[in-house]
């Protein structure tokens, strides 16, 4: 696999950048016992694209969060069996996705810049991945995401439609989210350490604005950067992979 490093801190040291990628879910949608990050897709285990396009682009190092008790099957069956060589570190994630990053993070410890991605977006690709290094870089935290193409409806507890935000101003957000390792890392200490808000919480940039107050930047991604959550997900992916939509393991 061809692999990219680059990068350097002011004072002209190597930049150490890291992805922590989330393997650790349940995945009760897609009917299987089988969890999703290990059910095969175009022949290889879900999670081997992910940690595939990671393996071939600038990051230093992978930080791979896997359910409890999974971390010497991932190692043999995962990262030994193809060739993952910038795993660093496999590590059991928690009850909520928020535990599992935090525990991603904690064994990132010494990075300058953190790219979480979640397992289940086999359809990240380096350039996705790139982008979101300089968006980091740029803004200290951003989060790859498209514009929504449908109307949205904001729905009362009946049920009926209340109101209708303005589509132009509607973004769909994905993974990568990137920031400036100290900002995020911070961010979720103080959430789980010091009795921070959960309620709500689906992902990193929430964290940060919450915990910060600080501005998390768009950065635009792709329509096939999907998450794979229900079967029929798995056969869009695949149709991506067929057309070179996805990473490759090779």
């Amino acid at each position: 696999m061809e692999e990219r490093t680059e990068g350097k801190k002011m004072n002209g040291a190597p930049e150490k950048i890291t992805a922590v990628v989330l393997a650790a879910g349940r995945g009760s949608r897609m009917g299987s016992e089988i969890q999703k990050q290990y059910m095969e897709l175009a022949g290889r285990p879900l999670i081997c694209y992910a940690l595939a396009a990671f393996q071939k682009s600038a990051v230093n190092e992978i930080i791979l969060v896997t359910g409890a008790g999974e971390e010497e099957f991932c190692r043999r069956e995962i990262v030994e069996a193809y060739g993952f060589s910038k795993v660093a570190a496999i590590v059991p994630g928690g009850k909520e996705r928020y535990h599992s990053v935090y525990e991603g993070l904690k064994a990132a410890a010494g990075s300058d810049y953190v790219l979480i991605h979640d397992g289940a977006r086999p359809c990240v690709t380096e350039e996705i991945i790139q982008a979101a290094i300089d968006g980091a870089r740029q803004y200290r935290a951003c989060v790859i995401a498209m514009p929504v193409k449908d109307t949205i409806k904001v729905a009362d507890e009946q049920g009926f439609a209340l109101t209708t935000p303005d589509r132009s101003r509607l973004w769909m957000i994905q993974t990568p989210q990137a920031f400036a390792y100290r900002l995020v890392y911070d961010a979720y200490r103080r959430m789980l350490s010091e009795g921070g808000d959960l309620d709500g919480v689906t992902d990193d940039a929430m964290v940060v604005e919450r915990m910060t107050g600080g501005k998390v930047q768009l950065i635009r991604g792709s329509y096939e950067n999907i998450k794979v959550t229900t079967p029929e997900d798995l056969a869009v992916a695949e149709s991506f992979l067929k057309k070179g939509g996805c990473g490759d393991t090779e």
